[in-house]
């Protein structure tokens, strides 16, 4: 067991490998994005759905456009992009919780995650990395290909103040903007506890679903987000949460209590990611701005289809 406790981007504070030490004193607290308002969301937009198609045997390959079914609130849509390439190259945000809480042997374990992702890294592949903690979040490392000022910034982790999780997870849409391939996901790897952030865990959410960014969440010693205590209430109430971001995002939660556990996360997301396929279709420029409902239906029997659940805009162009 792990023991011991682009709009707004100008915001943002961008360190370089280079920057000097973090002050005694702790800086002043950025201020999250703002969440859009209904006029913001109205216009012509490009949803992205990252698909993962599973049989017993394991991962389905080889499918090809016309063997997918697109729907959107019950009707089918035709979506111009489509990806199918497991050996398509990715952009992958790591997203690490650097407060006080994750000292020892959990920032080892996030060191050994991220590590383990850049070990794995195939021509294209890109990364970017940010951090946070007591109301700010940094981006260290901007979207590159090389993963030698990745290694060295990973290496240089301490663990400080206190935990702005929400906060951190609203910047992501503008941390992931640059990113240039259509495989992209965000990783947070967190123990889940949020202290100081300034909007909810909804508003983070609905900002992220928006950037059409699924987010898979390593959440050190978190916990289970369906178990209940004596009262059927939630026992690991940081759990629900972060399974909620991920769910809600397309992504998946992984409660890590151990080495095997983060292991098994790790070669779980990157083997999701390889072999997903990816759907696109546009929204129309005008029309209400709602939660729509995805779905996608796969041509094969005995299959498992995985995707994201929805989107919030206009309807589907076609």
């Amino acid at each position: 067991m792990f023991r011991n406790a682009s709009r707004a981007l100008a915001a943002l504070l961008v360190a370089s490998l280079s920057a000097a030490p973090l002050p005694a004193q702790e800086p002043a607290a950025e201020d999250p994005p703002a969440v859009a308002s209904f006029a913001e969301e109205v216009g012509v937009a490009w949803i992205l759905v990252p698909v993962i198609v599973k049989s017993k045997k394991g991962y389905v390959e080889g499918l090809e456009r016309e063997d997918f079914q697109l729907r959107v609130d019950g009707r089918t849509v035709a979506f111009q992009d489509f990806e199918q390439r497991g050996e398509a190259p990715w952009s992958l945000v790591f997203l690490q919780d650097l407060s006080g809480s994750m000292e020892g042997s959990r920032l080892e374990a996030a060191r050994e995650a991220t590590l383990w992702f850049l070990e794995k890294a195939r021509p294209g592949d890109e990364f970017a990395l940010a951090t946070f903690a007591s109301g700010l979040t940094a981006v260290d490392v901007p979207f590159t290909e090389d993963t030698r000022p990745l290694v060295e910034s990973i290496r240089s982790w301490k663990p400080w103040g206190v935990t702005n999780l929400h906060d951190a997870v609203a910047w992501l849409p503008d941390i992931s903007g640059s990113s240039r391939n259509v495989k992209r996901a965000a990783v947070l790897i967190t123990d889940g506890v949020d202290n100081t952030s300034r909007i909810t865990a909804p508003e983070a959410r609905d900002l992220v679903r928006r950037a059409e960014l699924p987010v898979y969440v390593l959440g050190l010693e978190s916990g289970d987000p369906f178990a209940l205590d004596k009262k059927g209430e939630d026992l690991y109430r940081y759990a629900d949460v972060l399974n909620l971001l991920a769910t809600m995002t397309g992504g998946r939660y992984f409660a890590v209590g151990g080495p095997d556990d983060l292991k098994e996360a790790c070669a779980t997301i990157a083997e999701e990611m390889r072999y997903q396929y990816v759907l696109g279709f546009d929204t129309q420029a005008t029309g209400k701005a709602e939660w729509r409902k995805i779905q996608v239906l796969v041509d094969r029997k005995g299959v498992q289809v995985v995707a994201r659940k929805g989107f919030r805009g206009t309807p589907p162009a076609r």
